[in-house]
């Protein structure tokens, strides 16, 4: 839980976390962040982004709702997306890092077998309390032009993680949070021209759990990067 002291230890020590104790974290302390996040780049200076944060009873309110839609849907049939592809659109190589990620998270790091349809379904449904963080945020953007705004939303959105790396916090970002925007919008002020681009959980990672453990791979440089002279 110690602060980080440069970008390159806050990028090495990132990782979306899935288990967060109680501890509170200080509005004052998220203002700083978010403060910190605005300096993000964007497009012409547009900064389309806007952030609902959740703390207390509003969170709460927010997760019950969230909890009833999951179990009405029973989290097996794909979500309404705004702007990402259903599960079963994801080309190769994508879809293959997609199930290497779900394997190490669900059989490694918590031990769940393939057949455990009702263990990974209960880890799954910790998504909408958002692990347990005491600290909820809701990202979305301006649609007009939604394709750049996006852009600008990532960057906003990696600047976030990064600053709460800083302080010594921990974040995962949620896409999850997507398939019920319709709960979203009747709790949020969610303007009628913005998308919701994910949801963002904040806090103090709880160490000891066994899903901290758990940390993704890179595909290396020569994979992604061409380079000319």
């Amino acid at each position: 839980m110690q602060p980080v002291a440069t970008i390159e230890e806050a990028l090495l020590t990132r990782h979306s976390c899935r288990a967060f104790l109680s501890r509170p974290v200080s509005r004052e302390q998220v203002e700083r962040l978010l403060e910190l996040a605005a300096r993000s780049a964007s497009n012409s200076n547009s900064q389309p982004w806007q952030v609902h944060v959740l703390t207390g009873a509003a969170k709460r309110t927010l997760t019950e709702e969230l909890l009833c839609a999951h179990e009405i849907r029973r989290g097996d049939e794909p979500g309404e997306f705004d702007y990402q592809p259903r599960p079963d659109g994801w080309p190769e190589p994508f879809r293959s890092r997609r199930r290497r990620f779900g394997e190490s998270l669900y059989q490694g790091a918590l031990g769940l077998a393939a057949e455990d349809t009702e263990g990974r379904r209960r880890q799954h449904r910790r998504n909408y309390d958002f692990f347990g963080a005491p600290v909820a945020i809701i990202l979305t953007v301006s649609s007009d032009p939604l394709q750049g705004a996006l852009v600008d939303a990532g960057l906003f959105l990696q600047a976030l993680m990064l600053a709460a790396r800083g302080d010594g916090l921990h974040t995962c970002p949620q896409a999850s949070l997507i398939d019920f925007h319709q709960v979203l919008r009747r709790h949020l002020t969610i303007p009628d021209t913005h998308v919701i681009v994910c949801g963002v959980a904040l806090g103090y990672a709880d160490e000891l759990h066994p899903v901290s453990a758990h940390h993704t791979t890179r595909e290396p440089v020569e994979s992604f990067a061409t380079f000319y002279s």
